[in-house]
Parts: structure tokens; sequence; C-alpha cells
């Protein structure tokens, strides 16, 4: 298989060319914050993402080492997708996300208690957070 092009070396082009698209941040939202680990669940998240992209998003993520799919042990012929370390590493931006549009946004449905917390103690509420993905990561 053929190395995909890129564009440059920029650090900045390497972050779009993986999540410069809508999807991506929505599907590492779903991972991060709400507890979904199943495709049916990413497809019910609310935004109406088609199947193929869904598939082709989680595949992207899988293969440039920010999700893990896994066979889930209660349902042989299902996948668990979580958050890997690499992307865990992301926590820290998706909640930066989070305080930048509660602030702009003014129809945001940011929960203000977690924008808060975040305003607050950042770093505290980023460890706090990632420990919880990295026992998910672990179970």
């Amino acid at each position: 298989m053929a190395k995909h092009q890129r564009r440059s070396d920029c650090p900045i082009n390497y972050a779009v060319e993986l999540f410069g698209d809508k999807w991506s941040f929505l599907i590492l939202r779903d991972l991060a914050f709400k507890g979904k680990h199943y495709y049916v669940e990413f497809l019910k998240g609310g935004e109406g993402i088609a199947t193929n992209i869904l598939a082709d998003k989680l595949a992207t993520m899988e293969k440039e080492g920010i999700v893990v799919k896994l066979v889930d042990p209660a349902h042989g012929s299902k996948f668990i997708y979580k958050l890997s370390r690499k992307g865990i590493d992301l926590v820290p931006l998706l909640v930066e996300f989070i305080v930048w549009s509660a602030k702009y946004d003014r129809d945001t449905a940011a929960d203000m208690k977690f924008v808060n917390k975040a305003k607050k103690d950042r770093e505290g509420l980023v460890k706090e957070i990632s420990d919880q993905l990295k026992k998910v990561l672990s179970a």
C-alpha cells in the first residue's frame, strides 16, 4: 500500500489531514465524553453521520492509532472502539474546543458546570478525564 502523500510537513497540516472534517471531532467527543463505544451508538449521535463516512473515519483513526478496535468479548460479532493513548492525548484540545464554543456560541449546549470546572482547573479536569479514559482503555 502506498504511503499517503502529505501536502507539507507543517504540524497544523498533519492535524488538518487527520481531523479536517466535521465528523472526526464528533466521534472523538462521543468516545471521550459520552461513553460511546459501539458503531451503532455513533450513528445515533444526533448529527446524522452516514454509515460509509462513519466507517471511513473510524478506519482512518484506527490506522493512525487514535482509536483501537477490539472484539466485544460479550458479543463476538460486535466491535468496541476506545481512544488509544494517542487519542487520549487529544483531551486537552477537546476541552479547549468546548470552552471556546461556550464563550462564542450563544446557542451552545455546553454543560456550563463542565465549562466552569475547566475555567477553574483545566489541568485537573483534563487529568480526571484522561485517567478515566485510560481505565476504559485497559479494561
